[in-house]
C-alpha cells in the first residue's frame, strides 16, 4: 500500500503544479510594471489597460475630493468625466479594465486640507485632491503628494498651454507637483443703487482706481456717507474666517510685502500691517463694518447682507457673480443675471493711499495627485508606477480646455489655459454647454444642469472678459509651510481690533509676540520696519 500513498502524493504535487495554485490560491505573474508616457493620450491610456487586463485588474477605483463654492463642483466632476471617456477607450479597444471614481465635495477648502493631512499617512485620504496652492508645498514637503516632473515632460505640448505664472503655483523646489485648476481675482463690488443714493459715480471708478486716484481713504469715505445718508445699514462687508487670502490685498495695496525670495523666507511687514488692522479698526469703530463679521454665517448673513443691498462695497472673488445666481441668498432665491448686472459694479481692490497701486489677490487651486493614488487597488506595490502614471493622465484629462472652460463659465473663475479663454468668448459653443449638447459623461451632465441652467449667459460670459485685465495686478500668497500659520495669527489680530479688544498697536505686538513664541515659525519670518508715527486714515 506504500508505493499506492507515494504515487497519489506525486499526482497531487503535480496537480498542484500544473495548475499553479498553491496554498488553494490563484498565482497571477505580474506583469510589466513600468509604462512611459509617449505624449500620445489615447495611446498611452491604452498602454496601461493592456498592462492593468494582463495583471488580471478589471476595475481601478479611484476617490477624488474638492472643496469651495457651491458651483465649483468640475472639481471632481472633472474627473469622473475623465474616467468615463478613458473606459470609453478602453472598451473601443477591447480592453475589459474600468475606472470608478467616488467623489467627495465640502465647503471648506482648509477643513478639506486639514483632513488630507490626518488621513493621507493612514491611507485614507483621496487619491486625487484639488485644493489651494498654498498648501501645496507643506504637502510636496510631507511627501504626501505625487512629484509628476517627469510624467509632465511627456506632455510639454499641454504643459505650455498653462499660464506661466500659475504653472509656477503648481511647484514647489522646481518640481511639478500638480497641474492648475482655476484661478480668480477678487474684485471690490459696488451696489450701484445704493452709490447712486450716496452720490458716488461707479461708472468711472474702474479707471480711477486703477489710476491710483480712488484710495481705501475714499471707500471710507463713501462707507461713512452712504450709511450716514441712510442709503445702507453697512458701509462694507468682507470675508470672514482665515486671513488668507482676501485679507491680506491689503498689505499689498499699501505696498507691502509678504516673502523675502533673497532669504526665503516670510515677511512681517509691520508698516503695511499696522495700516491694515488701522483701516479694519476704524471701519469697525464708526459702524460701518460689524465688529462680528469674522464669525459671521455665510449662507445666512455674509451674502444676503451684500445681495439685499444692505452694503455699499463688499471685498469677494470673481466666483460670487455666478454663486449669486444659484444659492437662494436674496430673500429665499437666487438673482438672475441680469439682477446681478443692474445691481452690481466691479473694480480692483484700491491702492492703500495716494502714491500706493491698486491690486487684487489670485489663489490658484491645483489638480495634486496623493502619493498613494490606486493604494486600494490589486496589486498595488508592483504596479504601483502603472497607478501612478495612470492618475497623472487623468489630470491631463480633466484639465482639457473645454472641462476648464465649463468651469470657469458656470462658476466665474478665470481659466488657466490660453485654449480654455478662447471658448468662453466662443458664442457657438456657449450655446452647446447651454444645452449640454458636449460630450460628458451623463454622470457629469445630471451634477452641472441645474448650475448650467442658471448661468451659461452672455452676461456672465462678459463679465469674465470684463474682469481678466485684474490679473494684471494679481499677487500670490506665498508658497511657503509656514505661511497657513502666519495667515491664523493675522486672523486673530484681525478679529481683536475690530471687536475693539485691541488697538492697531496692540495687535501688532500681538502678532511679533505670536511669531517669536513659535521657534518654529520665528525661524521662519522676518519681522521688518517699524509702527508708523503720525501716520492718519483716512486721508485726503
Amino acid at each position: 500500500m506504500k508505493w499506492k500513498a507515494t504515487l497519489l502524493m506525486a499526482i497531487l504535487v503535480f496537480a498542484v503544479v500544473a495548475s499553479g495554485c498553491i496554498g488553494g490560491t490563484q498565482e497571477t505573474k505580474t506583469e510589466t510594471t513600468k509604462v512611459t508616457l509617449t505624449g500620445d493620450f489615447n495611446k498611452d491610456v491604452i498602454e496601461i489597460g493592456k498592462i492593468l487586463e494582463k495583471n488580471g485588474i478589471t476595475e481601478v477605483k479611484f476617490s477624488a475630493w474638492g472643496s469651495g463654492d457651491p458651483n465649483s463642483v468640475m472639481r471632481v466632476y472633472g474627473i469622473v468625466d475623465t474616467a468615463y471617456k478613458i473606459n470609453r477607450i478602453w472598451k473601443q479597444n477591447g480592453i475589459n479594465v474600468k475606472i470608478t471614481v467616488t467623489t467627495k465635495y465640502d465647503q471648506s477648502f482648509k477643513d478639506q486640507y486639514q483632513e488630507f493631512l490626518s488621513k493621507q499617512p493612514l491611507g485614507q485620504a483621496g487619491d486625487f485632491f484639488v485644493n489651494s496652492y498654498a498648501f501645496l508645498p507643506t504637502l510636496a514637503e510631507e511627501g504626501y503628494i505625487l512629484d509628476i516632473t517627469n510624467y509632465a515632460k511627456a506632455y510639454q505640448n499641454v504643459i505650455n498651454d498653462f499660464y506661466p505664472n500659475l504653472l509656477e503655483a503648481a511647484k514647489y523646489k522646481g518640481k511639478l507637483y500638480g497641474l492648475p485648476q482655476d484661478t480668480e481675482a477678487r474684485p471690490l463690488y459696488v451696489r450701484k443703487d445704493v452709490a447712486e443714493c450716496a452720490g458716488l459715480d461707479v461708472t468711472t471708478l474702474p479707471e480711477k482706481v486703477k489710476a491710483g486716484e480712488f484710495t481705501w481713504s475714499d471707500v471710507y469715505y463713501w462707507a461713512k456717507k452712504a450709511k450716514e445718508k441712510g442709503c445702507a445699514e453697512w458701509g462694507l462687508i468682507h470675508r470672514k474666517g482665515s486671513a488668507h487670502p482676501d485679507l491680506i490685498q491689503f498689505i499689498f495695496a499699501f505696498n507691502g510685502k509678504l516673502y523675502d525670495p533673497k532669504t526665503g523666507k516670510l515677511v512681517l511687514d509691520v508698516p503695511a500691517v499696522y495700516k491694515w488692522l488701522y483701516v479694519e479698526w476704524k471701519f469697525a469703530q464708526d459702524g460701518l463694518l460689524p465688529k462680528d463679521i469674522m464669525s459671521w454665517d455665510w449662507a445666512k448673513q455674509i451674502h444676503p447682507t451684500i445681495v439685499e443691498g444692505k452694503t455699499l462695497f463688499d471685498i469677494g472673488g470673481t466666483w460670487y457673480w455666478t454663486e449669486w445666481q444659484t444659492k437662494q441668498y436674496y430673500h429665499g432665491r437666487p438673482l438672475t443675471p441680469e439682477e446681478v448686472k443692474k445691481w452690481f459694479a466691479y473694480t480692483l481692490f484700491p491702492a492703500g493711499e495716494k502714491g500706493d497701486k491698486p491690486v487684487t489677490l489670485s489663489q490658484p487651486f491645483i489638480w495634486m495627485i496623493n502619493s498613494k493614488a490606486g493604494q486600494l487597488n490589486p496589486k498595488y506595490e508592483e504596479l504601483k508606477d502603472v497607478y501612478h502614471a495612470l492618475a497623472f493622465l487623468m489630470i491631463i484629462k480633466a484639465s482639457d480646455p473645454e472641462i476648464n472652460a465649463i468651469h470657469s463659465v458656470i462658476s466665474a473663475h478665470l481659466p488657466v489655459r490660453k485654449e480654455a479663454a478662447k471658448l468662453i468668448k466662443d458664442e457657438n459653443w456657449l450655446n452647446k454647454l447651454k444645452n449640454l449638447d458636449l460630450d460628458l459623461a451623463p454622470e457629469v451632465k445630471d451634477n452641472i444642469k441645474d448650475i448650467v441652467e442658471k448661468t451659461v449667459n452672455p452676461i456672465n460670459a462678459q463679465f469674465l472678459a470684463d474682469v481678466s485685465y485684474m490679473l494684471e495686478y494679481t499677487h500670490l500668497a506665498p508658497a511657503h509651510p509656514k505661511y497657513p500659520a502666519l495667515a491664523d495669527i493675522f486672523k486673530e489680530a484681525v478679529d481683536k481690533v475690530l471687536r475693539g479688544e485691541m488697538t492697531p498697536e496692540e495687535a501688532v505686538k500681538f502678532i511679533e509676540e505670536k511669531i517669536k513664541a513659535d521657534k518654529e515659525l520665528a525661524d521662519n519670518v522676518e519681522i521688518v520696519g517699524e509702527i508708523p508715527k503720525d501716520w492718519k486714515f483716512p486721508q485726503g
